[in-house]
């Protein structure tokens, strides 16, 4: 098991970073107010110092021709002992053409938090590859800079994983839910006052196979990015799943069912579902696939790949689906499939 490196938690006055390692989007004219609004809620109501990187606001087209200068940003903001953490802007896709530029070393030798999700999913798979806890959630676009206010359940996730850590931390459903499909209010400074329009929760977490308890330290990501993963360095090999609770989310992008079986299938044949000890699967983005993905779970891993034992935790809030939570890459959880709960079973940050 590869020891990780666990980052310090955050403090008021704190110095952070925002970089734009995906897409370009947080540095365009029609969104930069999104910056400056998760500026102003990081320093008023969080107490931190916020600096954005020299490329991080430099729009789609530069940083697009230039995934140099966001691989530059990411090293200068670890490198600096004043920066204690580093949020990524959003996701996008292509974030894997950053590889040639890091250096691990550095990532290695300077633990700090790192958050994004999405396209952000490399950038983890860079910080595993350098043996150094990383959080999956919370970017400047869409959390930090919720309109009017962050949600009260990612608010909450946030502190306890980032700020106040917990010594165990059970990681519950939120309470409501937002439909992407049919309400989405659309990033717009015109719509900078109208607060989504959350849902009661009515399903909460589910298990659709399996049962009993599975413990590991938690891996994994956005599943749409995993083809851009396989056959390079950041792919971890099968000995490096053995034991792993491993989480799997869906974009925004409405991905067929006979994709994400494809993709399953890969994991199947690489012999993961046979390795690791349970699954989380992230609340679908699109609420017209939480039954069809869920069966497609069922079929690949419980018939095909002949895992109907291994416990798979739908419906969790993480990923593209809000509100999401933060889940800290190389903690060690629990998933009580009897219980239908998920808890950290050690803090996320020292």
């Amino acid at each position: 098991m590869k020891p990780m490196k666990k980052p310090a938690h955050l403090r008021p006055g704190d110095r952070v970073a925002v970089v734009s390692l995906s897409a370009g989007t947080l540095g365009e004219p029609q969104f930069i107010h999104k910056y400056h609004l998760a500026k102003e809620r990081l320093e008023r109501d969080f107490g931190l110092e916020v600096t954005a990187m020299p490329n991080a606001l430099r729009g789609k087209t530069y940083l697009y021709e230039h995934p140099e200068a966001r691989a530059a940003d990411w090293m200068e903001a670890f490198a600096d002992n004043k920066i204690k953490a580093v949020f990524n802007a959003i996701g996008g896709d292509d974030t894997i053409r950053l590889l040639p530029h890091i250096d691990f070393a550095v990532l290695r030798d300077n633990p700090k938090i790192f958050t994004g999700f999405s396209d952000t999913t490399t950038n983890h798979f860079m910080m595993y590859k350098a043996g150094v806890i990383s959080y999956y959630g919370a970017t400047i676009m869409t959390n930090f800079s919720e309109y009017v206010r962050i949600n009260p359940y990612t608010e909450e996730m946030i502190r306890k994983t980032l700020f106040d850590p917990q010594p165990a931390l059970d990681i519950p459903s939120a309470p409501y839910w937002y439909d992407d499909e049919d309400e989405k209010i659309w990033w717009d400074e015109k719509n900078i006052d109208r607060y989504k329009p959350y849902h009661p929760e009515e399903i909460g977490y589910e298990l659709i196979q399996g049962g009993g308890i599975a413990e590991g330290e938690l891996l994994g990501g956005c599943i749409d990015v995993f083809p851009e993963l396989l056959g390079t360095a950041l792919w971890p090999d099968k000995r490096e799943w053995e034991g792993k609770l491993l989480f799997l989310e869906t974009s925004e992008v409405d991905m067929p069912c006979h994709y994400l079986t494809w993709l399953l299938r890969n994991l199947a044949a690489q012999g993961i579902f046979d390795v690791i000890s349970g699954i989380l699967v992230g609340k679908p983005a699109r609420r017209s696939k939480y039954e069809p993905y869920k069966e497609v779970y069922r079929r690949v891993v419980g018939f095909e790949a002949g895992r109907p034992d291994l416990p798979i935790l739908y419906n969790v809030n993480f990923g593209h689906a809000e509100p999401i939570g933060v889940l800290p890459i190389g903690v060690r959880a629990r998933l009580d499939g009897d219980q239908k709960t998920l808890t950290l079973l050690e803090p996320a940050t020292l």
